[in-house]
């Protein structure tokens, strides 16, 4: 079961630190109801506290609240937030596409470059999603990826650029990057790097008559890659607001 932590006012009579079973989207979470304090030692004893229950009843991953700062506390008790890398590789081509619309960027000429360590299915996925929106998809592994491009040209009539070089990645209007590269300085007016967690997801939320029916005030990118990987929500109603991406800059990925 997952856990999930919220924060709650504090009132009069009720615990500091609650654990019961809900539903949200037909999904069972074990919930840590804390009383919020403005004293961050006291808050931090809270968590601690919370997190020995949610262990005690099996729990490994927990949903958090935005702007959670006790991470430590839980890393004593064996918890982990729930991983987001699912969820930001299934996202891919719509945040790419998106981006590159922040960025006043024509969607159907703009080149895309795709580099991973190898062609898993998600990479697979990515690329094809990609090559079906855009007209110049580049694709930098490092081996293989032959039989990708052929079975795109026979399926969809379109053609992947296989094998870059460097200035054709820095070039490229946008660029993912499925796995860390530090060889390349991104340059690209929108790169995604898929292997980070700290690296912002864009807004995310879903449509109002189920997001209404899911906590406030939680990390939304974890909740929903909890309910993606639980079969509560799909891909295709995930909904991505602004994006975040970033600009061209100076820095190794």
């Amino acid at each position: 079961m997952v856990g999930l932590i919220l924060w709650t006012a504090p009132q009069k009579g009720r615990k500091r630190v609650e654990v019961r079973e809900q539903i949200f989207l037909h999904m069972r979470f074990l919930c840590a109801e804390i009383g919020h304090s403005p004293h961050p030692a006291v808050l931090r004893r809270r968590v601690l506290a919370a997190g020995k229950k949610l262990r005690k009843r099996g729990v490994v991953r927990v949903v958090l609240p935005e702007e959670f700062a006790c991470h430590e506390q839980l890393e004593k008790c064996g918890l982990r937030p729930v991983p987001t890398l699912g969820l930001r590789r299934a996202l891919a081509a719509d945040w790419v596409q998106a981006g590159l619309a922040e960025q006043g960027i024509p969607t159907a000429g703009a080149r895309v470059a795709v580099s991973a360590a190898a062609l898993t299915g998600e990479v697979v996925r990515t690329v094809t999603e990609l090559a079906l929106r855009h007209r110049y998809v580049l694709l930098d592994l490092s081996y293989g990826g032959e039989e990708l491009c052929r079975q795109l040209r026979r399926e969809y009539g379109v053609s992947l650029l296989l094998g870059p070089s460097r200035d054709q990645l820095a070039e490229a209007e946008a660029l993912i990057l499925f796995d860390a590269r530090s060889d390349l300085t991104a340059r690209n007016p929108v790169t995604l790097r898929l292997y980070d967690e700290d690296f912002p997801l864009p807004p995310l939320s879903l449509p109002p008559v189920l997001q209404e029916r899911i906590p406030k005030g939680i990390h939304q990118g974890q909740m929903l890659a909890a309910l993606r990987e639980a079969g509560a929500v799909k891909r295709e109603q995930i909904v991505l607001g602004r994006p975040h991406v970033e600009m061209a800059s100076s820095f190794s990925v």
